[in-house]
């Protein structure tokens, strides 16, 4: 498949549909190096990835667990089940957080999120590439203090995206794109 169409093709496989087996180490290897190859003004490499697979999935849930419940004492058991289900059922995940330079004198904060954002998607899209399935997600867990510090990461940094990859058991459904002229204007060098 060339480059136009996996962005094209490119599909979240909702996490209940990803499975054993993982990528491999080489692929996962593959997977990071295309993440590193996003653009990055200034060469700030701010991007950061944890790594969670095998029985780290487990205290990630309890991680998980632990954070829902400071936010909300009263959760319910499904609720803090879900987390649990969701990394027992997907074989990694990939934290893609950014470690922002926040007084950088030329890439502002927003374009060290943008790099590391883009170099989530390059993880999504060279997986996809392989035959795996995947989905970013974000949640309460991304903004939360207690989850970020368990990860070892510093209170200043951001976490952009939790990557569950798997393989897809079934096709992710169809995604029905939008027409890019509805959101498109050619600038002709007037404002009239």
């Amino acid at each position: 498949m060339d480059v136009i169409e996996t962005l094209k093709k490119r599909a979240s496989a909702p996490w209940r549909i990803l499975g054993e087996p993982g990528p491999s180490d080489d692929e996962l290897h593959d997977f990071l190096e295309a993440a590193v190859s996003a653009p990055d003004h200034g060469a700030v490499r701010p991007w950061r990835f944890i790594v969670v697979r095998g029985g780290a999935r487990e205290a990630l849930g309890e991680l998980f667990t632990e954070a829902l419940l400071k936010r909300k004492p009263d959760a319910d058991e499904a609720t803090i089940e879900k987390d649990r289900e969701r990394m027992r059922q997907v074989p990694l995940l990939i934290v893609v957080a950014a470690r922002i330079t926040p007084n950088h004198p030329k890439v502002p904060p927003g374009e060290q999120l943008i790099a590391t954002g883009l170099a989530a998607q390059a993880i999504l899209l060279a997986a996809q590439s392989k035959g795996y399935g995947g989905i970013m997600l974000t949640g309460d867990h991304a903004y939360d203090a207690h989850v970020k510090q368990g990860l070892g990461l510093k209170e200043t940094d951001q976490i952009v995206s939790f990557l569950y990859i798997g393989t897809p058991e079934g096709e992710p459904r169809p995604k029905k794109r939008p027409d890019p002229a509805k959101f498109t204007i050619e600038w002709t060098g007037s404002t009239g």
